[in-house]
């Protein structure tokens, strides 16, 4: 008697068809920006067609879809959309706003406050050295700490670079010299407790980072600072959306690849960020 030890569903899966929560503005930008790359670079071809590239790697991006069953239903190979993937993030990162530049323009179109807050990507758990520096304490979680400004109505207008988790607020705020640039360009900056301290350089001059009233545990807040607290939370608030439009990216989810490349990553989902709120 002959065994049939064959998978139900076929030696090759199944394939279904599914759709992405992104305008066609994007899937059109994302498609020029590759063709003019080839271009650039003397490519005269690639295993599928410009578009559906595009469409490979927002899907990757958008909803976290594994490369090798993206691969499979494509009918290239794994690594092949794994690069492309780098390759697109590498082209969109390359085009995320700059500190200076992006309070510069600000202050420009005659606005007079930003705002600061930070984050936290997971990871998975690294092994060995890596693991201890990207365990945040405050989260109870690995992941990579990222610094965010955005504007009064909550449009992201500039990332930092990744760093560990264990890595606080005011530690990464310090390494880009931000309190220096918001003063260069005449901004202020609004933030939460977490980032009290951060603005120590000199007590009589005109703060550049404002912040909430902290309690101590022999000075309790009075009503005042109370409200005075609650304003703040309030006008604080669209700093949180931008955050949200940002994690809505699945990528972002739990960071599996090596995190130097996860600052790459978040500059370029910025930059797809942005063109999917303003559409």
């Amino acid at each position: 008697m002959k065994k049939n030890n064959h998978r139900a569903e076929g030696p090759d899966g199944l394939v279904y068809t599914a759709r992405l929560p992104l305008s066609s503005v994007t899937l059109n930008y994302l498609a020029d920006l590759i063709r003019g790359h080839l271009k650039k670079i003397g490519s005269r071809w690639r295993a599928l067609p410009v578009g559906k590239i595009a469409g490979i790697v927002l899907a990757v991006l958008r909803c976290d879809q594994r490369p090798g069953d993206l691969a499979g239903g494509n009918g290239v190979h794994r690594t092949t959309v794994t690069r492309w993937v780098r390759e697109v993030v590498g082209l969109l990162a390359a085009r995320a706003p700059r500190l200076d530049r992006a309070l510069k323009k600000i202050a420009r179109k005659g606005g007079g406050i930003v705002l600061l807050d930070g984050t936290l990507i997971r990871t998975r758990r690294r092994t060995g050295t890596e693991n201890r520096k990207n365990y945040s304490g405050k989260s109870k979680c690995h992941g990579l700490l990222v610094i965010a400004l955005t504007d009064d109505k909550g449009r992201l207008l500039w990332v930092s670079a990744t760093r560990p988790g264990r890595t606080s607020e005011i530690t990464a705020c310090r390494h880009d010299q931000l309190t220096h640039r918001l003063r260069t360009v005449g901004l202020g900056a609004i933030a939460d407790l977490g980032f009290v301290g951060l603005d120590d350089t000199d007590p009589d001059a005109d703060p550049a980072v404002i912040t909430g009233y902290k309690a101590a545990r022999n000075r309790p807040l009075t009503r005042g600072q109370k409200l005075s607290n609650k304003v703040f939370a309030a006008v604080r608030a669209p700093v949180e959306h931008g955050f949200a439009h940002l994690k809505n990216w699945r990528v972002l989810g739990k960071v599996r690849t090596d995190p130097k490349w996860a600052t790459a990553l978040v500059r370029a989902l910025l930059v797809l960020t942005n063109r999917e709120v303003s559409r």
